[in-house]
């Protein structure tokens, strides 16, 4: 049993290497993002060692240097990670069914898109340290981008952060974008967004509405309507439309 979990420890350890050199160079735009909300170095970096989540992490951060209330934090990054819930009941149905409530809730910790993707390409059963290992190499990378991050934004001119900043619009970009071109109503709803998100924010009717606010809004109205309007039928997997 234990030469079983060592094999599968390092062979997520293997698997993990790509994951963290990527989670590495995105969270260093993130830990600009950080600092410029003004975090210090190891409140950022502890930040994403706990926590993992690039789009759960830039809202939180944005939110923070927005002065958001606590409520809007909560309420918003329960939306913005609503996606974990459903990924950590697709695992679950991976384990052993007799697999212990410790293992399911440390496996449930370290979920993020990139691992969950690998994970779920194991075939038959999958096996917690193999989430172990690449939770143990990841989780470095993430953070030690974040630490370096901040501390690039402490050093750099102002423009050149300014310019790596970007990075993290272009991480998000490189997530609908693909959807967008193979999708009609996606495009349609992206270019909704935008066009909503502008109009919130130049137009003084909402201007007694934090920005904090503005985002929790947009976000479930927005997803309500496209919910209501194009509902996914039974056995589609959204592309066709």
């Amino acid at each position: 049993m234990l030469t079983d979990r060592k094999k599968w420890f390092v062979k997520g350890l293997k698997d993990g290497i790509p994951i963290m050199l990527g989670y590495f160079a995105v969270s260093i735009a993130l830990g600009i993002s950080a600092r410029n909300a003004g975090m210090t170095a190891p409140q950022a970096t502890l930040a994403s060692a706990l926590i993992m989540a690039s789009a759960g992490q830039y809202i939180g951060f944005t939110l923070i240097a927005a002065s958001a209330s606590y409520a809007e934090v909560i309420v918003m990054e329960a939306i913005a990670n609503a996606r974990y819930l459903l990924m950590s009941t697709a695992l679950s149905q991976k384990v052993d069914p007799k697999l212990p409530l410790r293992h399911r809730l440390l496996m449930g910790l370290w979920i993020t898109d990139e691992i969950f993707g690998v994970s779920v390409s194991v075939e038959g059963r999958l096996n917690p340290y193999y989430n172990y290992g690449m939770a143990a190499v990841a989780t470095p990378g993430w953070a030690l981008g974040t630490l370096t991050g901040v501390v690039l934004g402490n050093v750099l001119p102002v423009r050149v952060v300014s310019a790596l900043s970007v990075g993290l619009f272009g991480m998000f970009m490189s997530i609908f974008v693909p959807p967008m071109r193979k999708n009609r109503i996606i495009a349609v709803l992206v270019a909704v967004s935008f066009a909503a998100s502008y109009a919130m924010n130049a137009l003084s009717w909402f201007d007694g509405i934090s920005s904090g606010m503005k985002i929790i809004l947009l976000t479930v109205a927005i997803s309500l309507g496209a919910a209501l309007l194009f509902p996914v039928e039974e056995g589609r997997n959204g592309h066709g439309a």
